[in-house]
């Protein structure tokens, strides 16, 4: 059985990714890409499905961190007789994926154990195994893709898995090396010096790290989730996906499932603004690029997400031989809704040209083009219901936030216009703009609730309404935009953090409900703050802190009943909502003018 969600770190070289227990056990890992069919897959099933621990014979107290500034992991066991250290490492680099693990003896001596489980396609796939002539170490095929495991100790075949015994004490030093490879390719070649690899991909993160213009408080909280977002981050593109897993569930032993391994549109001007905060141009342009590239094609083809290189279909199956996490059934990998109807990201999209602007990106009279037709589309089309932010399953509606959004869309078309100079059809775009606003102000408000309300119509609350504040619809002294936060403070906070909404199955067409969302109440921090609330925005934005886990990582959303982690992790969409609530916490107060791009979440 898979350990919980936070007792997992997160392993990455930019490229894929993996996730190692406290107990010494890999049960998640994707080669060559973070969306590549896992060859360890015990996280959604057993062991059987797939996993590598190396861990002592006799269980002790375990303590891990990572390294300052990287994404390499250290797990120190202390057990009878001795202590060792285990160091985790995906090499950065432009060739074959290679992970080591450095076993280190620190004082007395301490007897360890190392089962590796090899199964291709999500666990369902047992590889043939042979020895490596020569050396220790076996190679493991099955289709296209193969693995060599290059190992310092002897390694014994049994019950199509593979074991060792071992012994090290201290200043003994034992690198096991696991490399990805195609297996029509001849065998790759193994780094001469494993332990130089590893201190190089330190020296790598930790200069990307010393880049880091970010200056306010929780510095270091906010680096882990900088670091994070960076290890996220797939370097052949720049495309950032959404979590490194599939199906980790939104509610234990419940059917919200889902695969997060691509890029959301939605995430586009959120991360941007992080990225900025802390003067990481170059990773902002680069993301920047990958959304042009993304989005090429007609208005009417844009969809919500992408694969990592900008692949456009995500075919959505499940995986009937896995088990689930905690038995959360289905497991899905794909996911069907790429091809729904959400109006918000074009103000997503737009938001986020105009932030590349303001900020000095670089930015192409080309894409200037696109966005004009991207506005005319929203111009055609804002009156029209849609899935909304959240994705549901249910029938299309008139969402509130999809029509704020709109609004956000042609706003920002209208202020390029008139900050940049450039051409676009001014008037009818700030008649446009006015003519959403008071549609939304007149069907999206609920003057019983002193609220703005899920859909019109609907007496229901969402914690996307908060954008109404953070998008600059309507400044934060105006009265339903106080009256939308304290309505959401009492009806959609449980334990102290925010639901997305009350789940129904006509709304999202779903069974079940969920943890709290753990992005949603860093918005709800940031509404706080924006309406003067400073001591109550600091308070919760303290509490979601006390959520990462031991290393400082968030996934998508926290179960206060069973005071857990849920949902895919690490999350992004978390993460990133950390970075811009610290930046905005910790800035110089100043009065709240009109629409500030800076202050958006979209």
């Amino acid at each position: 059985m898979a350990l919980r969600i936070e007792d997992y770190a997160l392993l990455s070289d930019c490229r894929s990714a993996a996730l190692v227990g406290r107990d010494g056990s890999i049960d998640w890992l994707c080669f060559p890409r973070f969306d590549s069919p896992a060859c360890f897959a015990a996280l959604l099933g057993d062991e059987g499905n797939g996993r590598w621990s190396i861990a002592p014979k006799r269980p002790g107290e375990t303590a891990r961190r990572y390294v300052g500034g990287t994404a390499v992991l250290e797990t120190v066991f202390r057990g009878d007789g001795g202590r060792c250290r285990l160091t985790d490492c995906m090499l950065v680099g432009e060739g074959a994926p290679i992970l080591v693990r450095l076993v280190e003896g620190l004082d007395g001596a301490m007897e360890l154990s190392l089962e590796l489980t090899i199964r291709f396609d999500y666990g369902s796939i047992v590889p043939w195994v042979r020895r490596l002539a020569g050396r220790c170490g076996i190679s493991a095929v099955a289709g296209p893709e193969a693995l060599l495991v290059a190992s310092p100790v002897p390694l014994t075949g049994r019950d199509l898995r593979t074991f060792a015994d071992f012994r090290v004490a201290a200043g003994e030093q034992l690198a096991f090396v696991l490399i990805w490879h195609r297996s029509n390719e001849p065998l790759p070649r193994l780094p001469p010096e494993p332990v130089a690899e590893v201190r190089r991909t330190i020296d790598w993160w930790r200069q990307w790290s010393r880049r880091s213009r970010y200056r306010g408080g929780h510095r270091d909280a906010v680096e882990r989730s900088l670091i994070t977002l960076k290890a996220l981050t797939y370097e052949p593109t720049g495309g950032i996906v959404a979590a490194p897993t599939t199906s980790l569930p939104e509610k234990l032993g419940g059917a919200r499932n889902w695969d997060y391994r691509y890029a959301w549109i939605r995430d586009s001007a959120f991360t941007l603004q992080a990225l900025l905060h802390a003067g990481y141009r170059e990773e902002a342009e680069r993301w920047n690029r990958w959304l042009r590239r993304a989005v090429a094609g007609t208005p009417n083809q844009v969809n919500i997400m992408y694969g990592i290189a900008g692949e456009r279909r995500l075919t959505e199956i499940e995986l009937p031989w896995l088990a689930g996490y905690a038995g959360s059934r289905p497991v899905r990998v794909g996911n069907a809704a790429y091809s729904q109807t959400q109006l918000d990201i074009f103000g997503e999209l737009m938001s986020a040209g105009h932030l590349g602007r303001r900020s000095g990106l670089p930015h192409s009279a080309d894409f200037w083009n696109v966005e004009r037709k991207l506005t005319e589309y929203v111009c055609e089309h804002w009156r029209e219901p849609d899935e909304g932010i959240w994705e549901v399953r249910g029938p299309k509606r008139h969402f509130t936030h999809s029509k704020v959004m709109a609004w956000v869309a042609i706003d920002r078309a209208a202020r390029t216009v008139e900050e940049a100079g450039l051409e676009g059809d001014l008037e009818h775009w700030r008649d446009l703009r006015a003519r959403i606003h008071a549609d939304v102000c007149e069907r999206g408000y609920s003057a019983k609730l002193n609220s703005f309300v899920q859909f019109y119509g609907s007496e229901d609350l969402d914690a996307s309404l908060l954008h109404v504040p953070l998008s600059g619809f309507l400044p934060p002294d105006d009265p339903r935009v106080t009256g939308t936060v304290d309505a959401i403070e009492r009806d959609l906070v449980e334990d102290g953090l925010v639901l997305r909404y009350r789940p129904r199955r006509e709304v999202d067409g779903l069974e079940g409900d969920e943890g709290s969302f753990i992005a949603c109440s860093f918005w709800l921090a940031q509404a706080q703050a924006l309406l003067g609330r400073r001591a109550r925005a600091l308070e919760l934005f303290e509490r979601l802190e006390g959520l990462r886990n031991d290393v400082g990582l968030f996934s998508e959303e926290y179960a206060p009943r069973e005071k857990r982690l849920v949902g895919n992790f690490p999350q992004t969409f978390s993460h990133v909502g950390h970075i811009v609530s610290a930046a905005a916490l910790h800035a110089e107060p100043r009065p709240a003018p009109g629409p500030r791009l800076t202050r958006t979440g979209g």
